[in-house]
């Protein structure tokens, strides 16, 4: 045989292999941590870990590489052929649709992207999933990831337009309760409840704290659609990515509809089309020891270039990069002072309440005040920030247009604000006429929007009009209408003129469609940078949902702040808002929702409801968990305060501490707590806190003092409180046990009288195991003090001030063990109302780190 011969029959053994590669074959794909099987029909058969074997795919169930989403169908993949040369995976839809998917196996991660689809013309979603796993302890919703001690498995979005979730109406999820223990043996769900039941969130339509309303452990907060529990195996997560050049009619309801037989605020939108397709649709999919979740993240968005914002070198996602802020009320006299001193780098400027954004009047005419002299221009004081080193920010509503507020809603409004409903006047229209009839009813009947209040105003050329309902048979009027609303002016107009529905915010205002948010995204990055700010906290973050575009609108805002904040030369922006969405969770560095004893009581050493909730959702998909706003207290003690610091330590919690000049002055405290915070905080900069002594400042049955020894060295001292409070007042004398399980040590509690304003006791009596008796034979008003500490007894005020000091032994102390103290009112009290409170701190050795 020549060498021709040869030549052909090698070539034809390669093309048969090439040939056999190419069938529809189960493929194996593999990262450092886990191995990926995906059958010949495009279904992923088994994900396991590679250090153990285990499987988590659950048992006999499979999940579809990608589905197709039409008509709201689900198309699944018939057949998979994968090319390993090309790296390539062709999937087979029973509609002929053919997918061309790039599959990349990175060393943390698998990257798939959606390089071509045939016969698309009714295709309206590609979903990536939903993937199922017998995982389920952690269900990160908002980013789409599921953990347990062992392992997480999840997946990111590599470009805007795909995002968390199935798709669904309006592309978002709904706050609601469901149920689910982290630990069956810790939190066992009691015979009534089951895995998985659903309920709905508290609220009143007024107070967002009458959401949080479930204390138990097992009362989980949904707050996205990334990740679902799926009781008869674990969990899963999904996302998908939407043909956005289509017109859609989506119901969109505010919370989901039936959850415990309740009514909702469903409304019908008309959603108008953007330029974004699902074509270069990519994710990235991670399994991994859950210890490298957050390593393996920031891999990911390092290689694939998604938003990597950072503080002080550190990424903003890093628990090395948590740190509290400041929330400033008042005057500014003593904001860098208070800052310096504790240590703090970042201040909410709360003072201004909050900020509607307007284009024509950009800083309202507004001054940062002082005490005692001109106040001072934002851009002015946002300079002096700088130079100080703070990070500087104010409160905003986002993309609230409120009317006599904002140049885009009024006197003339813009074309491009956001749309429920479209039709056109049937007869010619003249600025006297108030009957205006339309084409169809559409769903103009319907008040308001989809949060449920009664704002109804159309929108023709360049007249707002307000109105409420429409006729249900032709010709169709609108009812009770009122023309040249919110100044506008009337004006003439032709039959067959479109006339829309403005889609409304919550406080009766309006929002910008995408086009328009574009707008507000360049004006807020102007904005911050002429104003010398690098920190914003976007209170209203759900104008980003009035689009109707769900997660891909937060995307799309974002990106365009970050960039147009950066092109003004801006550097680190620092984020926080009023939620997280999976939209959002790149750019954000914190989201100090909510506040006080609701998220976190630093005095109580115990969870809030709101607090749990909130610390379950963030913590689930790594964000930092949150206390909220906690108000600095006249009345705290050193030990409180220390309790706020040393639990946000523990938990890898951020809040804001509310300041104000008046309060913090009268603390009788305030020098070893502002030192104490500079302390906790120096020690938390240096990164000295292990993760074993973090589990050690969790305990809520322990506060925690902390001294520096020397440089880089600290001694952590736990504190065990013995508090009684609201114990009644007794001339008999009432009896308080005392529990120290310390060495004997020096005597500290502090006594404080409770009740209306006004109100006093006669005096009182302390006795004491060794048969001391410490007699204040005065007057005690409502909120006064007694305390004894270092040997010093002494009545103080409301804020623990000294104000006189009385007569005591010098060395006083409680034993180890049980001992116990007795308190009497020398004299009868009228008000059953008046109670007493006594706290008797022990403190136990010291670890040195």
């Amino acid at each position: 045989m020549n060498s021709n011969g040869f030549r052909l029959i090698s070539l034809l053994l390669i093309s048969i292999l090439y040939t056999t590669s190419l069938s529809a074959q189960p493929v194996r794909l593999q990262t450092k941590y886990a191995t990926v099987t995906i059958d010949g029909k495009g279904f992923i058969t088994s994900v396991r870990n590679k250090k153990n074997g285990r499987e988590y795919c659950p048992k006999g169930l499979t999940s579809a590489l990608m589905s197709l989403y039409a008509g709201k169908q689900y198309l699944l993949p018939q057949q998979a052929v994968y090319n390993p040369r090309q790296h390539e995976m062709r999937l087979r839809y029973p509609n002929g649709s053919e997918a061309l998917v790039r599959i990349d196996q990175q060393p943390e991660y698998l990257k798939l992207k959606l390089l071509s689809l045939t016969n698309r013309e009714n295709v309206d979603n590609i979903v990536w999933g939903p993937y199922k796993s017998t995982i389920s302890t952690l269900i990160g919703d908002v980013i789409g990831v599921i953990r347990n001690k062992e392992f997480a498995f999840g997946m990111l979005g590599l470009d805007d337009n795909t995002t968390g979730g199935p798709p669904s109406e309006g592309d978002l999820s709904f706050m609601y309760y469901f149920i689910h223990s982290p630990d069956p043996v810790k939190y066992p769900l009691p015979a009534h409840l089951k895995e998985g039941q659903t309920f709905s969130i508290g609220g009143d339509g007024v107070n967002d704290v009458a959401f949080y309303s479930q204390p138990e452990e097992y009362f989980r907060m949904n707050y996205g659609n990334g990740a679902k529990l799926e009781p008869a195996y674990g969990a899963t997560i999904c996302m998908h990515s939407r043909n956005r050049r289509k017109e859609q009619m989506i119901r969109f309801p505010d919370y989901p509809d039936g959850l415990d037989g309740k009514a909702n605020s469903a409304r019908y939108q008309l959603v108008t089309p953007v330029e974004a397709d699902f074509i270069g649709s990519a994710i990235a999919l991670y399994a991994c020891p859950d210890s490298l979740g957050l390593h393996t993240i920031e891999k990911i968005v390092l290689a694939e270039g998604l938003p990597y914002p950072t503080i002080d070198g550190k990424w903003i996602k890093d628990p090395s990069a948590y740190c509290p802020d400041i929330a400033w009320y008042g005057p500014h006299d003593s904001l860098v002072a208070y800052a310096g001193r504790l240590g703090i780098k970042g201040v909410q400027d709360e003072g201004w309440g909050e900020y509607y954004p307007n284009p024509a009047n950009p800083w309202k005419n507004k001054k940062v005040s002082f005490s005692d002299k001109t106040g001072m221009s934002i851009p002015a004081f946002g300079a002096l920030m700088k130079q100080h080193g703070i990070r500087y920010g104010l409160h905003t509503l986002c993309e609230f247009l409120q009317p006599g507020d904002n140049s885009d809603v009024s006197p003339i409004p813009s074309d491009s604000l956001a749309i429920m409903q479209r039709t056109t006047i049937t007869k010619d229209l003249q600025p006297e006429d108030t009957i205006i009839t339309v084409a169809d009813t559409a769903y103009f009947n319907e008040f308001g929007g989809w949060e449920g209040n009664h704002t109804n105003v159309l929108k023709i050329g360049k007249e707002l009009i307000e109105y409420d309902g429409i006729t249900r048979t032709p010709p169709y009027t609108f009812l009770h209408v009122k023309r040249g609303f919110h100044r506008t002016t009337r004006g003439s107009y032709k039959a067959g003129t479109t006339i829309v529905k403005l889609q409304p915010n919550c406080y009766r205002g309006f929002a910008p469609d995408m086009h328009l948010q574009d707008t507000y995204a360049d004006y807020y990055g102007k904005w911050l940078t002429a104003g010398g700010m690098d920190y914003i906290d976007f209170d209203g973050l759900e104008s980003c949902m009035y689009q109707g575009h769900g997660h891909y609108s937060f995307k799309r805002f974002f990106r365009g702040l970050f960039d147009s904040y950066h092109r003004n030369g801006g550097k680190y922006l620092r984020v926080m808002g009023s939620a997280v969405q999976e939209g959002s969770w790149h750019y954000m560095s914190v989201c100090n929702v909510g506040g006080g004893d609701h998220m976190f009581s630093p005095v109580k050493n115990k969870w809030g409801i709101e607090g749990k909730d909130m610390r379950y959702v963030f913590e689930s998909s790594y964000f930092p968990a949150t206390f909220g706003i906690q108000g600095y207290q006249a009345d705290w003690s050193l030990y409180d305060a220390e309790n706020l610091e040393a639990k946000s330590i523990g938990w890898n919690a951020t809040y804001m501490l509310g300041l104000n000049q008046q309060t913090v002055e009268a603390s009788g405290e305030k020098e070893a707590i502002f030192n104490a915070f500079r302390c906790w905080e120096e020690a938390r900069a240096a990164n000295k806190f292990s993760n074993a002594l973090k589990e050690k400042l969790k305990d809520l049955g322990y506060k925690f003092h902390l001294e520096k020894a020397a440089a880089n060295i600290y001694l952590l001292y736990p504190i065990r409180e013995n508090r009684f409070s609201e114990q009644r007042c007794s001339i008999t004398g009432t009896h308080i046990s005392l529990q120290n399980e310390f060495a004997e040590q020096p005597l500290e509690f502090s006594f404080r009288i409770m009740g209306p304003k006004g109100t006093e006791v006669k005096g009182v009596t302390i006795g004491l195991s060794d048969n001391t008796v410490l007699t204040i034979d005065k007057p005690l008003r409502a909120g006064q003090h007694v305390i004894y500490k270092k040997g010093k007894l002494c009545v103080a005020d409301h804020g623990r001030k000294p104000l006189e000091l009385l007569p005591a032994k010098e060395d006083l102390r409680i034993k180890k063990g049980v001992s116990d103290m007795v308190v009497t009112v020398l004299h009868p009290v009228q008000d059953d109302k008046v109670r007493f409170e006594v706290v008797v701190p022990v403190m136990g050795a010291p670890v040195k780190f």
